[in-house]
């Protein structure tokens, strides 16, 4: 672990008996706090984490700045793209050297290729379509982070995410909840966070729309107020999936037929790790309506078009599901989202006591992609989540 500056090293005091705030109001109201309690940020080196961390400054906790070492080896190091590349940390230090806070760089390569990378090539190999993101939130920043934190003394850690967290004074357990922005609301992928990590962890953007939050970022003079949201996976250059997964896992890449729902061959592909449910470009293929991705079969290499009316279901069952509300084996109605940028759409949640659970839709929905994740919600307040199996 590294140190790339040296400012305030006094010690945390014994941690209090304080709960995490539901997105810490007022956010840029002076210190209030008598003792101070530490909390180590995820810098990312983008405005986001860098206001967080500055607001809590402001609020008169003990600031850590950590940059998590993500990026893998076989990358160029000019390599640009997310949030953990080399660029990335030069970004964290400055701001942090700007706040006055001690930051640090840790190397979680090894457990980021292996719970997060190595996960994206198996899922992509069975014909599935993975989010990374979701896992690096899973395994990484709130699992081996918070690990990290709690090495260094810290009660907290926090992260730049629009979200909230907040306590149920009846059943105790803590509330994952959407953000004051809608637009940029990030709970679809914080799902798996377990009830320890909402425990300590803060959300200071909860409340916060993101114009204001580059507002509070040339307040306090940040070099990176205007920086650009990073859009890509951080190790997945150009957004080049096939070419990443053909050199991690070349079986991707083999070449394949296009077929339709009656097995007729209409085409051929490049590799399966060009497609995924619901795709329709790159097909090549002449039809008079269009045709679109309906499954991929990785054990023949195939891939399976239809209509746009074959891409709708009624249902799904979704595993590894993770309850932030309390369990229950009674029907829900809640809104689900299958997808980070999808509005919420009513449905139902059907649980059992032990294994995968059901969503049944009020209305059909398109591409329901295994391997992507299910969300539900009731109201604000973020229900569980699992990965989609099938859909029917």
């Amino acid at each position: 672990m590294n140190r790339s500056s040296e400012s305030d090293r006094r010690a945390a005091p014994p941690p209090g008996e304080t709960s995490p705030s539901a997105g810490l109001p007022n956010p840029i109201a002076p210190p209030l706090r008598e003792a101070r309690e530490r909390v180590v940020v995820a810098m990312s080196g983008g405005v986001d984490s860098s206001v967080a961390a500055g607001l809590l400054v402001r609020q008169g906790y003990e600031v850590l700045g950590i940059t998590m070492q993500l990026w893998p080896s076989d990358l160029p190091t000019n390599h640009e793209s997310g949030c953990c590349s080399l660029s990335a940390v030069e970004d964290a230090r400055r701001v942090a050297h700007r706040l006055d806070i001690p930051h640090y760089v840790v190397n979680l390569r090894e457990a980021f290729d292996r719970r997060v990378i190595a996960d994206f090539i198996d899922e992509y190999a069975r014909g599935r379509t993975p989010n990374p993101c979701i896992r690096c939130n899973r395994f990484i920043k709130f699992a081996a982070f918070l690990d990290r934190a709690r090495a260094l003394g810290a009660r907290y850690i926090a992260t730049g995410h629009y979200a909230r967290v907040a306590r149920d004074g009846e059943t105790g357990r803590f509330r994952l909840l959407r953000s004051a922005d809608p637009g940029k609301d990030q709970t679809y992928a914080l799902y798996p966070l377990t009830q320890e990590q909402l425990a300590h962890t803060l959300f200071p953007l909860g409340d916060l729309i993101k114009e204001r939050t580059r507002e509070i970022a040339e307040g306090m003079g940040l070099a990176n107020a205007r920086k650009p949201d990073s859009q890509e996976i951080c190790f997945v250059p150009n957004r080049d999936y096939g070419g990443f997964l053909a050199r991690r896992a070349p079986e991707t890449a083999k070449a394949g037929a296009i077929v339709d729902r009656a097995g007729t061959v209409l085409g051929r592909h490049e590799g399966i790790a060009h497609y995924t449910v619901g795709q329709r470009r790159r097909l090549g293929i002449s039809a008079p309506a269009p045709l679109y991705v309906t499954e991929i079969r990785p054990q023949s290499a195939e891939i399976v078009v239809g209509s746009g009316d074959d891409l709708r279901a009624s249902r799904l069952v979704a595993d590894e599901f993770n309850w932030i509300a309390p369990p229950t084996q009674e029907p829900l109605a809640i809104e689900a989202k299958i997808r980070y940028t999808m509005k919420a759409v009513p449905a139902r949640l059907l649980a059992t006591a032990e294994g995968p659970v059901r969503v049944e839709f009020e209305q059909p929905q398109r591409a329901v992609a295994p391997g992507q994740s299910v969300v539900c919600y009731k109201g604000d307040a973020v229900i569980g989540g699992g990965v989609i199996r099938e859909a029917a």
